[in-house]
């Protein structure tokens, strides 16, 4: 499994932080599996600056529909449908999300044009609820999704291959059941996004984030979305000062892990 990190960041603008985008591949190259784990602005120029393989998409995930997480979705289904030669016609593309999923691409079609929801290709979309299971088809993964206190619908999600796991929060805050559910994976991509004492009940900070990852063992935990007045090389000591034990890492735009039964190793970011 590669997990690049195309947007370790919010909202805020920040060259080196853009919004939540994760791009995971994992499989054979006769059949590989490119999935993207949120969505949020500059994630299609992104994966154009990190020569990825954005034009054979299989897979999207959405957490929630916050506009940093989102915010590219549009970009993403015109430059599919306009910007692919020859055009894509047969591959599928799988779109996964909380509920609400279609109803959110029903309003970016009236917005933005028919392709949003007719791309020119086979779109499965399914709305996954807290305990939800989503099998590959062709056995290649499993995606379980666990709700989070975040928005009425937000999720977090887990992977898992015979390879190795990677867990990603999504935005979330404090909640025990994510602790057993992200138990053991080979990376965490975990948010970051309050300064302790936190001030809302709808984000991590520094102490929750300890809590969680004690209580989750990952191989390694990958810190992101990250706002003021956090700031990145804080974190590892913020996090350990918590009581946290293990290897911690603050993502930036580009981080590039590999991740396997024996866990993650840093490739480049």
């Amino acid at each position: 499994m590669r997990l690049t990190v195309l947007g370790s960041g919010t909202l805020l603008p920040d060259p080196q932080h853009t919004s939540p985008a994760h791009w995971l591949e994992l499989g054979e190259d006769t059949a590989p599996v490119r999935m993207l784990l949120d969505c949020g602005a500059g994630a299609l120029h992104g994966m154009g600056r990190e020569r990825l393989g954005w034009r054979s998409l299989s897979h999207l995930v959405l957490t929630h529909f916050h506009t940093d997480h989102v915010g590219d979705l549009a970009a993403l289904f015109w430059a599919l449908r306009h910007g692919v030669r020859p055009e894509r016609t047969e591959e599928p593309l799988v779109l996964l999300g909380p509920r609400g999923l279609r109803a959110h691409l029903d309003a970016l079609a009236g917005a933005h044009g028919r392709h949003m929801v007719d791309p020119g290709f086979p779109l499965e979309v399914a709305e996954l609820r807290d305990g939800d299971l989503y099998a590959d088809a062709a056995d290649r993964f499993t995606l379980r999704v666990r709700r989070t206190p975040h928005t009425d619908a937000s999720i977090a999600v887990r992977v898992d291959t015979a390879d190795g796991s990677v867990g990603y929060t999504g935005d979330t805050g404090p909640s025990e059941p994510l602790g057993p559910f992200f138990h053991g994976v080979g990376a965490l991509v975990a948010e970051c996004s309050l300064a302790d004492p936190p001030s809302l009940a709808t984000h991590l900070s520094p102490t929750s984030l300890a809590a969680l990852a004690s209580a989750a063992r990952p191989g390694l935990l990958v810190v992101t979305h990250l706002y003021p007045p956090l700031r990145p090389h804080q974190i590892p000591e913020l996090v350990r000062a918590a009581g946290y034990e293990g290897e911690v890492l603050v993502a930036n735009d580009g981080t590039t892990l590999e991740i396997g039964r024996g866990g993650a190793r840093l490739v480049s970011g």
